[in-house]
């Protein structure tokens, strides 16, 4: 799928909340999400000697918290929005069964791309942590 000009701004909002907020070892990833209407969500991973939460679960709550049940598009960015990453295996499963027909944005940063979720599914496994 080709990257929309609303894409990119999605990218920037992720890029812009990791910069801002992920400047320690608490938090080092940073999600975006955008509904059919154009409201965007965003989150940040917290890493605590427990256990942790992906960037994507927070922003599915924030959006949640804002009465929205759809989202359309999401993109993680991680080492402070110089990277793009694509969701875990267990977001890849929570997304999947909240928002099935969600577009992720993947790929390095100078060639992004968005794919259907369905296609993460059997890409999943990298074992990276949003």
């Amino acid at each position: 799928m080709d990257m929309r000009d609303t894409d990119r701004a999605l990218v920037q909002a992720a890029t812009a909340v990791a910069k801002l907020r992920c400047r320690s070892q608490h938090h080092t990833v940073a999600s975006a999400a955008r509904n059919a209407d154009g409201r965007v969500f965003t989150g940040v991973n917290v890493q605590h000697a427990t256990g942790g939460v992906c960037a994507e679960l927070v922003v599915i709550g924030t959006a949640a918290t804002q009465g929205v049940t759809e989202l359309e598009t999401i993109v993680t960015v991680a080492d402070r929005g110089r990277e793009v990453t694509a969701p875990c295996d267990r977001c890849v499963r929570v997304l999947r069964d909240y928002f099935p027909a969600l577009r992720v944005i993947i790929g390095p940063v100078d060639d992004l791309r968005v794919v259907p979720l369905a296609d993460l599914e059997t890409a999943a496994g990298n074992g990276t942590a949003g």
